[in-house]
């Protein structure tokens, strides 16, 4: 991949990064323009993902959060099944936004709640067939998604750049209070 690649034009209201270093550097003489132009691309790139991916979630009629929801239980493993307390505190959510979240859900047929067997006052929350198909249907948009992303990055770019990458996400959870999701030191 050629380093001289010219920067693709940004939409009119939103300045190219070099443009936007550029502005950062008069503000700020003291601004590292190579810092800059890297953690302004990654903001710029992980904003467009997000558009991306609530296009697709868009398609198949499910929210962001009903997303979060489905893969906290694609990754408990089957029986796809979790408490809503384990759910809340895997997604951050108070018990009560969790409660609202599942009632849509339910009722979209993307969950099941339901009493556990072996301990009545214990609530189950369990992945149904159509939130499964669901999951699985937007792994594969996902997929051919991120496969034209990178599209123009080797696999050995890749390997690279999946290390770097690693190593800063591993430094500001390291070092960053809500580096986890967690934004109760913010408010």
């Amino acid at each position: 991949m050629s380093s001289t690649r010219p920067e693709p034009p940004a939409p009119a209201d939103e300045l190219g990064i070099a443009d936007l270093v550029a502005v950062y550097q008069r503000e700020s003489p003291t601004v590292d323009p190579q810092v800059e132009t890297i953690v302004s691309t990654l903001s710029r790139v992980s904003r467009r993902m997000n558009v991306a991916y609530g296009r697709q979630l868009a398609v198949l009629g499910i929210t962001s959060a009903e997303w979060e929801v489905l893969k906290a239980l694609v990754i408990a493993g089957s029986p796809y099944r979790l408490g809503p307390g384990e759910l809340a505190k895997r997604l951050g959510l108070t018990p009560a936004a969790m409660t609202h979240r599942i009632d849509r859900m339910v009722a979209d047929g993307l969950v099941t709640r339901d009493r556990d067997e072996s301990n009545r006052v214990r609530v189950i929350i369990e992945l149904t067939e159509e939130g499964r198909d669901k999951w699985l249907e937007l792994m594969r948009m996902a997929a051919v998604f991120e496969a034209d992303l990178l599209q123009d990055v080797t696999p050995e770019e890749r390997t690279v750049l999946s290390g770097m990458l690693g190593r800063m996400l591993r430094r500001i959870e390291q070092t960053q209070p809500d580096a986890l999701g967690r934004t109760d030191d913010l408010d």
